[in-house]
């Protein structure tokens, strides 16, 4: 039996879309969500980074294209393609959530977003471990994404694709539009064995 939820595909194929579309249905029925994802930021048309968003919607740089991010004044930097990631900003708002993880108030099971496990988050060592912690024992249901397998496996996603009480949704375009009500089935089933 599964225990979290995590979606996979193509980037831009509606990924960050369907876990906020669910999040949406699970707040409004009184489910307890926590947790983050990734948005993209666009100035005049075109795409400059993206930044983290919480559940309760605050928001700070995950990463910003290089003539837009600044200079590092001397830090390590971490790129993906053109993208400056900007560490101390995800890990200050990502990180603490990982603190709230145990069951909502009045003790039911929350449901946790991690969106996404990809290259730039994959930066933090903090990040890694504490995706790990949480998918080996924390109480609550996690709702992630990972992205699809592309050159060199990176190590915490293909754990997470291995991992036996994972289901995981191949989302493509062809079916974005009709695979909420899956996802949402998969989390109610996975919420329903986390409360015996």
């Amino acid at each position: 039996m599964f225990k979290h939820v995590f979606l996979t595909g193509p980037p831009g194929v509606g990924k960050t879309t369907l876990v906020q579309k669910a999040c949406d249905v699970l707040l409004s029925s009184g489910v307890g969500v926590e947790g983050f994802y990734t948005e993209e930021v666009r100035e005049g048309g075109r795409r400059v980074g993206f930044d983290v968003v919480t559940v309760t919607g605050e928001r700070g740089h995950l990463s910003r294209i290089r003539d837009v991010a600044g200079a590092s004044h001397g830090r390590q930097e971490y790129t993906v393609g053109q993208y400056v990631v900007d560490l101390p900003s995800f890990e200050n708002l990502a990180l603490p959530l990982f603190r709230n993880v145990g069951p909502a108030n009045g003790g039911s099971m929350k449901v946790f977003v991690i969106d996404e496990i990809g290259k730039m988050e994959l930066f933090s060592q903090p990040f890694i471990r504490a995706v790990r912690h949480t998918l080996d024992s924390s109480p609550c249901t996690i709702l992630g994404t990972i992205p699809v397998r592309k050159g060199k496996p990176l190590g915490v996603v293909e754990e997470v694709r291995s991992r036996t009480d994972v289901k995981i949704f191949l989302v493509s375009k062809e079916n974005r539009n009709v695979i909420l009500q899956d996802i949402l089935a998969a989390l109610q089933q996975c919420r329903g064995q986390s409360s015996d």
